[in-house]
């Protein structure tokens, strides 16, 4: 297969500071192995713009034999170890979604928090990550609906973070074809535009480019409420 993807990010309209960091920084294409990857900071005054740099850095290392768990592994560590080295960053942590693009169309999903991945092939938008906050175990277990999930007051507490102690991520891998187009995306999207509306955006783009940035300005001129980053990668023969 061959990928060809591209990223971008954006403060919002109330945020000071971007606590989101995003892998790969430029656009670009190839045959893979490719790795992409979104992280969310969290913690505010203990540096979640640290997290989530942390984080990337360490799943994104050069080597290419490391398979996602290793990654998410290694930015548990990372993230883990910065604490110890200033305690003002005690409780910091971030959420990270990555996947690694192989050759044969294999695409390798690490997740860990609310960051999203998402498939769009013939039309149709899936999520393939599961949330992990408060809120989707209350779904999951029918104590709240999915609609009264969207406004819940805590719907963004996070069960599982990148920064945590043996923390369990989720693997899985997922077999891609032609003309499929996967997003990853912070919550910074998700919360500001729906599945609905993101799933015509990214079916209207005509390259991985115009598909990033038009969800981060949907995203914006609904309200830009946080941080928003959004990759794509585009899969073709």
């Amino acid at each position: 297969m061959n990928y060809r993807w591209a990223t971008a990010t954006a403060v919002g309209h109330v945020r000071e500071m971007n606590e989101d960091s995003v892998f790969p920084r430029t656009d670009g294409s190839g045959p893979g192995p490719q790795i992409i990857a979104v992280a969310d900071g969290m913690g505010g005054a203990a540096a979640g713009d640290v997290a989530s740099r942390v984080a990337i850095e360490a799943a994104t290392g050069d080597d290419d034999a490391a398979g996602a768990r290793a990654r998410i592994a290694r930015s548990n560590r990372a993230v883990l170890d910065a604490v110890v080295e200033d305690p003002a960053r005690r409780g910091m942590g971030t959420t990270l979604t990555v996947g690694i693009f192989h050759p044969d169309g294999t695409l390798e999903l690490g997740h860990v928090g609310d960051s999203r991945a998402y498939l769009l092939r013939d039309g149709e938008l899936e999520q393939l990550t599961e949330d992990h906050t408060l809120v989707a175990e209350m779904v999951s277990q029918g104590q709240l609906t999915p609609l009264q999930a969207q406004s819940h007051p805590r719907r963004h507490m996070l069960t599982r973070v990148i920064g945590m102690p043996d923390v369990e991520a989720d693997f899985h891998d997922v077999e891609l074809r032609e003309g499929d187009r996967v997003m990853f995306c912070s919550d910074g999207l998700t919360g500001m535009v729906d599945d609905r509306a993101i799933g015509l955006l990214l079916a209207d783009a005509a390259d991985p480019s115009e598909a990033a940035w038009s969800l981060v300005e949907a995203a914006n001129s609904a309200g830009g409420l946080d941080n928003t980053t959004v990759a794509i990668v585009d899969v073709s023969p």
